[in-house]
């Protein structure tokens, strides 16, 4: 290296700046290559190093010069004239926005300080082309950041469609554990584990919030009164709470930004039918006149979906209570429940309907009633249930779609003949005019076009009897599910089976109640016997009379 001499024998004071942008490359000791790089560079110069400042895991494109404790320190020094060089390994450590860095390095220079890398030698503003050639190099330094963003961005989301861990924050439920998988680097790298203790609280939140309608709030109390603790030994915030409850990773796909993996059968700890039932009862909490309870905690089994016969508004729940002298003298408090018809009590001329009904009574009829419709559901087979003429729609599906294929096929073999035959039009060997030729090529495009439409056509409407007919199943799947459940089950999760499985219940005058089911498959209805109500062929709608 050539030294820079001065013209007095007093060496000049040097700043040192040195900058990585993560953590990685601290670890791989990237600020000491920089330091030893910087100090011979300075001692070649007979500079005196004066003070040396390092950032660690700082972003010089993402992170503004404004926001950069050191650099700010470093003005400071230098408006205060205590160093007169400011040395760094390579410009960029300076910084890599083009909008601002040559701006930056300016500044210092029109302050008397003199810009230095070790690498790239002095940056001066002598003239108009060194101004050029400072906004040039930071002009490609923050193009380099973008690519190298692209880049990296792009690698994470292929990595993590192939269901490997990017980094990150550790969902609860998961930990991390080594496999002896590696990277380019030949270094081994963690992968995502379930840590089952974990993991058995992420099911009983679950179960919480789907069977038993627990919300957030009521979650975070049940869970902090049975001294059940998160990962750091604290208590599960609601946000924590919403956070699980949406978390799709849980059903065994990892999930990072709009980047997913497939299916990861060792990952799973949610069943996919819970989740979605999970997210539908969010989804519906934040609308207005949700079939899913807010609250499960009461003692009636309707809340939201029981109306008045007469007026159709809906009735709410009232409680009362009255002093009642025990037989052996003592005074007990008696609370009464009520469905009331607060319309009726509000204009008592315009609804001929009672103004309130028994909780205990009405409650009595439809439990009852649902207990009926289980046994009913259990007593018949699946496929008594599935099968009938959605099968034989499914089989006629099937043969159009195998004719539509076999006639595309046709079409496109009899243009192949076609364009064969053209070759011997041209030689000369064929008795075809080339008019005639011309004429079938092209009236069998169209008519190729024609089969491909049809072969689409037949294509989307097997591919949704099939869909249809697995949604059936699932229903299916989940009505035997509420079946076997429901005896076994708490007055909490009672509650949020008949409000998933009833729509709405009408009570009238002398308890008369019609309440209409939630049973989407119409096979199910004609095999009970159940003849739905007029223009909703989906609703199992009955009617009970009592005396």
């Amino acid at each position: 290296m050539e030294k820079i001499m001065d013209h007095d024998s007093t060496p000049k004071r040097v700043y040192c700046l040195y900058r990585v942008s993560t953590k990685g490359q601290v670890e791989k000791d990237d600020i000491p290559m920089q330091k030893e790089y910087c100090r011979e560079f300075s001692d070649s110069q007979g500079w005196k190093i004066i003070k040396e400042i390092s950032e660690k895991g700082v972003s010089g494109f993402k992170v503004s010069a404004k926001k950069r404790d050191a650099i700010q320190e470093i003005r400071q020094a230098a408006v205060l004239k205590k160093f007169d060089i400011l040395l760094v390994f390579m410009f960029d450590r300076l910084g890599r926005r083009e909008d601002e860095t040559p701006f930056v390095v300016e500044w210092f220079v029109n302050n008397g300080i003199e810009v230095w890398s070790a690498k790239e030698g002095q940056q001066r503003f002598d003239t108009h082309v060194d101004k050029l050639m400072n906004y040039i190099r930071y002009w490609q330094a923050s193009g380099e950041s973008l690519k190298t963003s692209v880049r990296v961005k792009t690698r994470l989301s292929q990595l993590t469609e192939e269901g490997l861990y990017t980094g990150g924050s550790i969902p609860f439920g998961y930990r991390l554990e080594k496999r002896g998988r590696v990277n380019k680097r030949n270094h081994e790298v963690y992968d995502l584990a379930v840590d089952q203790n974990e993991a058995g609280i992420v099911r009983l939140i679950f179960h919480k919030y789907v069977d038993e309608g627990y919300g957030a709030q009521r979650l975070c109390r049940y869970l902090h009164d049975n001294g059940i603790k998160s990962r750091d030994g604290k208590g599960f915030p609601n946000t924590s709470l919403n956070r699980i409850i949406k978390n799709v990773m849980y059903t065994g796909i990892i999930k990072n930004g709009n980047s997913q993996s497939q299916y990861i059968e060792a990952l799973q700890i949610i069943d996919n039918d819970v989740f979605s039932h999970a997210q539908e009862i969010m989804r519906q909490r934040t609308q207005p006149h949700s079939s899913v309870p807010l609250n499960c905690k009461g003692k009636s089994l309707l809340v939201g979906n029981i109306y008045c016969a007469h007026c159709g508004n809906r009735l709410t729940l009232t409680t009362s209570g009255r002093k009642k002298k025990m037989p052996d003298g003592t005074i007990q408090k008696e609370i009464r429940m009520r469905y009331q018809c607060h319309y009726k009590v509000r204009h008592p001329g315009e609804c001929d309907g009672q103004s309130g009904y028994s909780v205990k009574k009405v409650d009595a009829i439809v439990d009852q009633l649902i207990r009926i419709k289980f046994s009913e559901i259990t007593a018949a087979s699946e496929s008594e249930i599935l099968s009938g003429q959605h099968e034989k729609d499914i089989e006629l599906a099937k043969s159009k779609y195998e004719m539509a294929k076999a006639h595309l096929q046709d079409k496109q073999k009899e243009l192949g003949d076609y364009k064969g035959e053209a070759l011997k039009v041209i030689r000369g060997q064929s008795k075809m005019s080339i008019d005639l030729l011309n004429t079938l090529v092209t009236e069998t495009e169209a008519k190729i076009k024609e089969a491909q439409m049809a072969l689409d056509a037949a294509d989307a409407e097997l591919k949704e009897l099939l869909e249809t007919s697995e949604n059936r199943k699932r229903e299916y799947d989940r009505l035997l599910s509420w079946a076997d459940l429901y005896d076994k089950s708490s007055f909490a999760a009672k509650k949020m089976i008949v409000s998933q499985f009833i729509k709405a219940v009408r009570v009238g005058k002398d308890y008369n109640i019609e309440v209409d089911f939630n049973v989407s498959f119409d096979e199910f209805q004609s095999y009970c016997g159940v003849k739905s109500k007029p223009g909703a062929p989906s609703e199992d709608v009955v009617l009970v009379r009592t005396a």
